[in-house]
């Protein structure tokens, strides 16, 4: 019980997994959370935040370059692994019964916000916990060519990681012990990120039934 409860707390302190695992383990969050069903449980804004912030305290011993460029990365390959799982899978998705780590109702919500916004979704859903994990998934069962998936993939991934992280990079330079308060950065983008989801879900919805 007590190793459950120490997994649980890691999850939600972004900064023990940085420092637990360091680079490595960002980059195998980041690829889970961008592509793989259970990803979700990982809170990428949060994460790629503290990254920054570390690394711009030196608490993290790495390049600000080499991390934005590797991140980007992870954050590609993860999308293409989503891409293809739903192109392989195909209609079995819809049918799948909900388990822990896979859920009806997200594959839905994810469904709905690709309706409303089509090829940019695969953009819009990077910023947007859950709809991020799910959104290549679910385009990879739409028919989308593997070029016009790929090239809104790449743009999300540099829009996403080169907005958070400088941000967390300049706090962690201008705020003053900036890493001893972490937890209130994390807990503020956290709560923007289900004010986000929780908005766009209600918006898509209200759609839907007009």
């Amino acid at each position: 019980m007590e190793s459950i409860t120490q997994f649980f707390d890691l999850l939600v302190h972004s900064d023990k997994l940085i420092r637990v695992g360091g680079l490595a383990l960002i980059l195998l969050i980041v690829y889970l959370e961008t592509g793989v069903f259970f990803g979700f449980i990982f809170a990428g804004d949060a994460l790629l935040f503290s990254a920054g912030l570390l690394c711009g305290t030196d608490l993290l011993d790495v390049n600000i370059f080499l991390l934005l460029f590797l991140i980007t990365g992870a954050a590609i390959a993860g999308n293409i692994t989503g891409y293809y799982t739903g192109k392989i899978l195909g209609k079995r998705l819809h049918t799948k019964k909900d388990s822990w780590f896979f859920k009806q109702r997200h594959l839905e919500k994810t469904r709905l916000f690709c309706e409303k916004y089509g090829g940019m979704s695969l953009i819009a859903g990077r910023f947007v916990w859950i709809i991020r994990t799910i959104m290549p998934i679910l385009t990879g069962t739409s028919g989308m060519s593997f070029r016009r998936f790929n090239l809104f993939n790449i743009l999300g991934a540099f829009l996403w990681v080169w907005s958070i992280i400088p941000l967390g990079y300049l706090a962690g330079h201008l705020i003053p012990n900036a890493a001893e308060h972490l937890e209130y950065f994390v807990a503020g983008i956290t709560i923007i990120a289900m004010v986000v989801l929780t908005r766009g879900i209600i918006r898509v919805a209200k759609t839907k039934v007009s």
